[in-house]
């Protein structure tokens, strides 16, 4: 596949090239070049602004037909209601589901997204989510939900009606990496949280991902249940815990953290551990701020998240980027943190290296996957007039003004709407499940 994206400004070694063309083929970005070098045909740049594609750390695809509930009730008593619904789980509306999440999330400029799935016994689910992920041409690691404490409390373990034997999940994980060959979509595991794993699990599934190279995406310290119940049954605070069992390396992706204290930062950091931060969702449950800055100086590699719709209500990741940066200038009082360049770096590559992606830092380069996003502020009147484009797309931006998105060079979003996906079908569709 050949293509270019012409006469466009381009966000590029930290800084903004104006009127250059992008040269694209077999999936890669091949030069950035002055306007006219390309000729004609591609895709139109003139007058909007490129940046690489975000990669968001973190979400539950199926959540996106679980908008408001249990909304105003912590954390404990959330996960059961969601838990209810995910063990309905359909895969009908596991396809759905799927399709409405990812093309949401495309059109808000994402073209990777950490699929953090809870454990679940039905093969078909899993095949109707890998089908939804092809159909929008959405970039995935797709987190296959394993666990081996049950639990119907959720307080140290997980809901029991959803599990497996491991040796079973890691054959159908297995299943999964031959059937994901080839494709936009890689295979990783998830584990719900450092309660839901005995250390005889945690080293089976050390094993397993370790021999093939997959990541570990696992919910850490989002509040500070997991060190209390940890303390409580094993001895040891969550970390530690982990620890261990030998269960922190350098393809775990750590999720949330808002609990996490120096030591444990220290402990992450000299493991090669990675955070996905989710400043929304943890402000909609009420869990706190994970302390970024703090991760950043200890050595910790940091990408942004969304969650799932259940807990952030939108797959919105340039709201996630303005959040992101908002929160932590309020709770360090503030303003010179987290500007527009820091707060790219996060949300397009920040926690890449964990999850098997390329580097990504500095804007579009050479080199690198075409998974690109072109802005058209003209889109939306609320962020007119620019001033500084990087800053007008932390401060004003929002999926409005996404035009056009680019995953592996292909073009899957033109004016704002999915070229792969019947929307109006799509609609009708979600409407009826109301």
């Amino acid at each position: 596949m050949t293509t270019t994206v012409t006469g466009v400004t381009v966000y590029t070694g930290g800084g903004w090239l104006p009127d250059r063309d992008v040269l694209i083929e077999d999936g890669l970005v091949t030069a950035i070049a002055p306007a006219g070098t390309a000729g004609a045909g591609g895709v139109d740049g003139r007058g909007g602004y490129l940046i690489p594609g975000f990669v968001n750390t973190h979400t539950h695809l199926q959540q996106s037909l679980q908008r408001g509930i249990a909304e105003g009730t912590p954390l404990l008593e959330w996960l059961l209601a969601v838990g209810a619904e995910a063990v309905a789980i359909t895969p009908e509306r596991a396809y759905t589901a799927t399709v409405a999440a990812a093309l949401e999330a495309l059109r808000s400029g994402t073209t990777t997204l950490m699929e953090h799935m809870w454990p679940h016994p039905s093969a078909e689910v899993h095949d109707a989510v890998v089908r939804g992920l092809r159909d929008t041409g959405i970039r995935a690691v797709l987190g296959r939900g394993i666990a081996d404490r049950a639990d119907a409390s959720r307080r140290w373990g997980f809901e029991p009606r959803l599990m497996q034997p491991l040796d079973d999940v890691l054959a159908h994980t297995e299943q999964l990496l031959k059937d994901t060959e080839g494709s936009v979509i890689q295979v990783g595991l998830a584990v719900p949280n450092p309660r839901s794993v005995t250390p005889e699990g945690m080293g089976a599934i050390g094993e397993f991902a370790r021999e093939r190279g997959l990541p570990v995406s696992i919910h850490l310290l989002e509040t500070p249940t997991d060190d209390l119940m940890c303390r409580e049954h094993a001895g040891l605070g969550a970390v530690d815990y982990l620890d261990a069992h030998g269960f922190l390396w350098d393809r775990v992706l750590a999720v949330h953290c808002v609990a996490l204290d120096e030591s444990g930062r220290r402990t992450l950091a000299e493991r090669g551990v990675a955070v996905s931060y989710n400043p929304v969702s943890n402000m909609r449950l009420g869990s706190g701020v994970a302390a970024v800055p703090d991760l950043l100086d200890a050595g910790v590699a940091v990408g942004l998240g969304v969650d799932g719709a259940a807990s952030n209500d939108t797959q919105d990741m340039l709201e996630s980027l303005r959040a992101g940066a908002y929160v932590q200038r309020a709770v360090r009082g503030r303003a010179d943190l987290l500007g527009f360049a820091d707060m790219l770096d996060i949300a397009s590559g920040g926690a890449n290296s964990a999850l098997g992606l390329p580097a990504r830092s500095g804007g579009v380069t050479v080199g690198d996957v075409a998974d690109l996003t072109l802005l058209r502020f003209e889109r939306d009147f609320a962020t007119l007039p620019v001033r500084d484009p990087g800053a007008s797309i932390l401060t004003t931006g929002s999926s409005r003004i996404v035009d056009t998105v680019l995953v592996g060079g292909e073009v899957v979003v033109r004016d704002g709407r999915s070229t792969r996906v019947d929307e109006a079908e799509l609609v009708r569709e979600l409407v009826a499940l109301g």
